[in-house]
């Protein structure tokens, strides 16, 4: 059966090809723009290409570059794709055979792997440096708050006190770790696929290592099979920026719990509070509750990416490509309104002091504290301490009365189940139950005490630092990348 049809569909051009080619001319052009310029260099540096037909090729690139305007093109379905609409544009001022030496030793494939990973880096090193200054927001706010008294929760009840410099520390120590991680996903990102063309790499004597470099990778990806099969710079990155996000939500989880009237230990100030339309007395943290969702939207488009890898063949596919790439970088954009609304919540808010103490005195959260003192000044073994303790806080708990005021069904426990009265006198008693003398007891590494979160917020600020110089380093690298490649570029159009 003759087939009388042709190309494109108009359905696939509007479901399919438009939407593409708007998505190359949002996120890709530039990305192209760089990549033609980088691989004409290479194909005259290494003498695959004449000095005369460089020139020739670069000027008219670089009058494409000026005269298209990437806002006004919309997509026709005279081309397939803006790949080959840049490709007719240099038929145009050249000529057929002329402009196709441009493609020599090259493909759509090693094309286009390289600009997704050109847009996924720009974006990756944005959230590393967002990630940093919440870090390092935190690591002030911790300082600041390294003696303020706050009720630890476990299982949904109070249960011991720490210091809300401690509580940030321990997000701090999560934040790096997930920096690192992203980190190593971000170095899957600095290895270039350009050379690999549509599978095998080339018969002519390309330099890899030049496009790569004058593109601001540290080098390029070497198996040119993996160059446009291995999605695993896809699929890492993802699975590492879900991570931060999920992890958060807990911390946005505990916010908004700390801010609830009945715990009400958090407040959260005016700038960040918002009204009801009925109830005159309410304060609603909605900033927390926007947290949370835009966390969780985030962990989802994180993981919308993963399940669209699942299960695809180990080849170069539309799969991994063009509105898939796209539709991740949504993760960006909720990630980095988390990120930017955390960083301006969090140290603005503080703790009410007095709900603290009211809180840990009802729940009794310092008994742990008296049970060791019992061990330490009484000689007991700490179940008999602990025994003792459960029943002085049960007493007190059952009239209603704060541990503080605890003494004597301290020394009534006591009696009954040593058999003799404490040496530990009521100013002794005070002092083991009371919230400072608590903190300032954990002095081991990792604990609450001043001296050891010192240390570890010390630690913090070390690695954030190491961190930020492995970011400033890869921005150095871009920057002398593009200035090298325009030099490189320029001297092809204007040579000596």
């Amino acid at each position: 059966m003759k087939d009388c049809s042709t190309f494109p569909d108009p359905v696939y051009r509007d479901t399919v090809l438009a939407p593409l080619f708007d998505g190359v001319k949002t996120h890709y052009a530039s990305h192209m723009a760089r990549i033609n310029r980088a691989h004409l260099v290479m194909l005259v540096e290494t003498g695959i290409l004449n000095a005369e037909t460089g020139a020739s090729i670069a000027g008219a690139l670089a009058r494409i570059d000026a005269d298209t305007d990437l806002d006004a093109l919309s997509y026709s379905g005279e081309h397939e794709d803006y790949f080959f609409f840049v490709e007719d544009q240099l038929k145009q001022r050249l000529g057929s055979d002329l402009a196709g030496s441009l493609h020599t030793a090259r493909s759509r494939n090693d094309i286009d792997h390289t600009a997704f990973k050109m847009a996924l880096r720009s974006r990756t090193d944005a959230m590393l440096a967002a990630l940093l200054d919440l870090t390092e927001a935190l690591i002030g706010k911790a300082r600041d708050e390294r003696e303020t008294a706050i009720v630890a929760y476990t299982h949904g009840q109070p249960a011991q006190p720490t210091s809300f410099g401690h509580y940030l520390a321990a997000v701090i120590e999560v934040l790096l770790a997930d920096i690192t991680r992203l980190e190593a996903a971000r170095d899957a990102l600095d290895l270039c696929p350009m050379g690999a063309a549509a599978i095998t790499t080339s018969g002519f004597p390309i330099d890899r290592e030049r496009v790569a470099g004058l593109l601001g990778f540290a080098g390029p990806k070497q198996n040119s099979y993996g160059c446009i099969a291995s999605v695993d710079y896809i699929t890492g990155l993802y699975s590492a920026l879900k991570l931060p996000f999920l992890h958060l939500g807990r911390v946005v989880q505990d916010l908004a719990f700390w801010s609830a009237f009945e715990v009400g230990q958090l407040y959260v100030p005016n700038a960040l509070v918002q009204v009801s339309s009925i109830m005159p007395q309410k304060r609603n943290p909605v900033p927390i509750e926007h947290l949370r969702h835009l966390a969780s939207v985030t962990v989802g488009r994180c993981d919308t990416m993963l399940t669209t890898m699942h299960n695809t063949p180990f080849t170069d596919m539309n799969d991994s490509e063009g509105e898939v790439q796209a539709a991740g970088y949504g993760a960006f954009e909720t990630g980095g309104r988390v990120i930017a609304l955390l960083t301006a919540l969090l140290p603005a808010c503080t703790i009410r002091a007095a709900r603290v103490r009211a809180h840990a005195d009802a729940a009794c959260v310092t008994i742990t504290e008296l049970a060791d003192t019992l061990v330490r000044a009484e000689g007991l073994s700490f179940r008999q301490a602990h025994e003792i303790a459960a029943i002085t806080a049960q007493g007190v708990i059952a009239r209603g009365a704060p541990l503080s005021d605890g003494y004597d069904a301290f020394v009534a426990a006591f009696d009954a189940l040593i058999g003799r009265y404490p040496q530990l006198d009521e100013t002794a008693f005070a002092d083991a139950v009371s919230i400072d003398s608590f903190i300032a007891r954990r002095t081991v590494f990792g604990g609450p005490a001043p001296s050891a979160l010192d240390a570890a917020l010390n630690g913090y600020a070390r690695d954030a630092a190491a961190h930020r110089s492995t970011l400033d380093t890869r921005a150095r690298r871009l920057e002398e990348a593009d200035a090298a490649l325009t030099a490189a570029f320029h001297t092809l159009t204007e040579p000596s």
